[in-house]
């Protein structure tokens, strides 16, 4: 009997939202450049998660880092940080930038599912940021990060909810009325309603501890969290220490 071989696993990314987000890359660290609402969230993410983990000498994963925003802030903040990213222009930008800074990143071209199969358990916390809503499978890449984290680790996201005034405000106002996003920057389909995320942490033996929303605010060009989770929100999740986790 002659067997089928296996299916090659489909790759978990869009060439098109790697060369939208390539695109960038030269302008990626300039706050008032096309990444400018991403500079004024960076304060608010890193304060979420050194809300919820010790910084100080952790192994943090940072999953679809791009330039390396979040990447150097955790890094300044005492981390021991590795970053990938799939977009091989968006991280020569981020290793550029750390030699400029000196600020140490492990910076990688590399899926996290590669990552996962190598480094299974050796991260303190991951973190995940405005990443899932441009990846084919979402599921996925949580799977993987909960495969990376340590028992008791944590697992910190952030995206967008699919909602009326998330394609109001996300897409019609951020894309085409105010211009904060080039045009194409997100598709509402991808956006992800919390229960579906808390879906996808439970399966791959995750718990939800949180869920923020997180609110830019272009008149005074900052963020802040907030009890409205209908547009973006952050989300904190945690691997068991013993029993049903992973």
């Amino acid at each position: 009997m002659t067997v089928a071989p296996s299916a090659e696993p489909q790759p978990n990314f869009r060439q098109s939202e790697l060369d939208k987000f390539a695109a960038l890359a030269n302008r990626w660290w300039d706050p008032k450049g096309p990444q400018k609402a991403l500079h004024a969230l960076n304060p608010v993410r890193l304060g979420y998660v050194a809300d919820r983990v010790a910084l100080g000498g952790a192994k943090i994963l940072d999953v679809g880092c791009g330039g390396g925003l979040l990447s150097e802030a955790l890094a300044r903040a005492g981390a021991d940080v590795t970053a990938i990213d799939l977009a091989d222009d968006l991280v020569k930008v981020a290793r550029l930038h750390g030699l400029e800074s000196g600020v140490k990143v492990d910076y990688r071209v590399q899926p996290v599912e590669g990552l996962a199969t190598e480094q299974p358990g050796a991260f303190d916390a991951i973190t995940c940021m405005e990443m899932l809503e441009h990846v084919p499978d979402p599921g996925a890449i949580l799977a993987a990060c909960a495969t990376l984290l340590k028992p008791g680790g944590r697992l910190l996201v952030s995206t967008l909810n699919r909602t009326p005034a998330a394609f109001a405000l996300a897409i019609v106002g951020a894309e085409y009325l105010a211009r904060l996003l080039p045009k194409g920057t997100h598709q509402y389909r991808d956006f992800i309603r919390p229960s579906e995320l808390g879906a996808w942490l439970r399966e791959c033996g995750l718990q939800l501890e949180d869920v923020s929303g997180l609110m830019y605010e272009p008149w005074r060009d900052a963020a802040r969290l907030s009890s409205r989770t209908d547009v973006n929100y952050l989300a904190c999740a945690v691997k068991p220490e013993t029993g049903d986790g992973l």
